[in-house]
């Protein structure tokens, strides 16, 4: 059963703010500039708005300065976010730096639902060394995948890239969606967290370098240019990663059955393909189980204990 999601991102410029004026007016500044960006996305009615990094952060400030901009803005950005997530119904993924009653800092996402409610909190888990022994930024410990009502997301931020054991636990757990906030573009690691995890994937780059949704297959989909900073696209989670090895003559049954009714994604080059179900009738998992396709997942793990089973020495 189709699982439409309309998803806009950004690769704006931060707010440049005069850093010798009083920091109210940066927090009003900031306010306005974040409110115009939103604006300009807001006709497409998306489901799911995610903002670059640290989105909130005035430009010219830095060091004690930035801290007491954070520390005097408070929650009043959150407040104007969730009050436009509330009037346009839709999820926005609010990255920021935030004080916590522990007296710790941390580089985070709030994830602000249709109602204005934060439905969940990511801490980076990997800030950079300057974030740490600079900026006093503490690592997260939790990676969640928080349920929306079009589906699971996963979150991670700039740096968090890097690392194998985030992305092998988002792997496991399965998201539909992995939201990545960044100062830091990331290259193909962006593709590969998209395959490696079998999720749709939304970056968020602040600055130059395009912000994009890319498919379960690394495959680009929607893209920022260098004439916007903003794009809107619609994606369907009803969707699965099938390999092509025992599944073609199936596949072309299963086209010649459904027609428009399912589609066929096939990047090239990695011998899978995306399917997904069109049609309010029927899931995708249904057109697993009728066609008998074998999931990506269940032909490596087919193959591994094949290996195995003729005493090969695999790990």
């Amino acid at each position: 059963m189709a699982r439409y999601v309309t998803i806009s991102t950004f690769n704006y410029h931060y707010c440049t703010v005069d850093p010798l004026q009083d920091i109210e007016t940066a927090i009003i500044q900031v306010s306005e500039f974040l409110a115009d960006k939103i604006q300009q996305v807001l006709p497409d009615q998306p489901d799911l708005i995610v903002l670059p990094e640290c989105c909130d952060v005035p430009s010219g400030y830095d060091g004690e300065r930035l801290k007491a901009y954070y520390r005097q803005r408070a929650d009043r950005i959150l407040d104007l976010l969730s009050d436009l997530a509330r009037q346009h119904r839709c999820y926005i993924a609010y990255p920021t730096i935030r004080y916590r009653d522990d007296d710790t800092w941390r580089n985070s996402v709030l994830l602000i639902d249709r109602e204005g409610t934060v439905a969940g909190t990511y801490d980076k888990n990997h800030p950079v060394s300057i974030e740490i022994e600079q900026d006093g930024i503490v690592c997260g410990s939790e990676a969640p995948v928080f349920t929306c009502d079009f589906g699971r997301v996963a979150i991670a931020i700039c740096f968090d890239l890097n690392f194998a054991p985030l992305r092998d636990r988002y792997a496991r757990m399965q998201p539909d969606l992995i939201l990545f906030p960044s100062m830091f573009h990331g290259g193909f690691m962006q593709q590969y967290w998209a395959y490696a995890c079998r999720a749709f994937f939304v970056g968020a780059i602040a600055g130059r370098l395009p912000s994009a949704i890319l498919s379960p297959l690394g495959q680009p989909l929607y893209s920022t240019s260098s004439y916007y900073d903003y794009v809107t696209g619609t994606i369907n989670l009803d969707a699965v990663v099938v390999h092509l090895d025992f599944n073609r003559p199936k596949l072309e049954r299963m086209k010649q059955k459904y027609g428009v009714k399912v589609s066929i994604m096939d990047p090239g080059l990695v011998g899978s393909v995306l399917v997904t179900s069109e049609s309010a009738d029927r899931t995708a998992d249904d057109l697993v189980k009728e066609f008998d396709l074998v999931r990506l997942d269940d032909y490596l793990a087919q193959s591994l204990a094949l290996h195995r089973s003729k005493g090969q020495d695999v790990l």
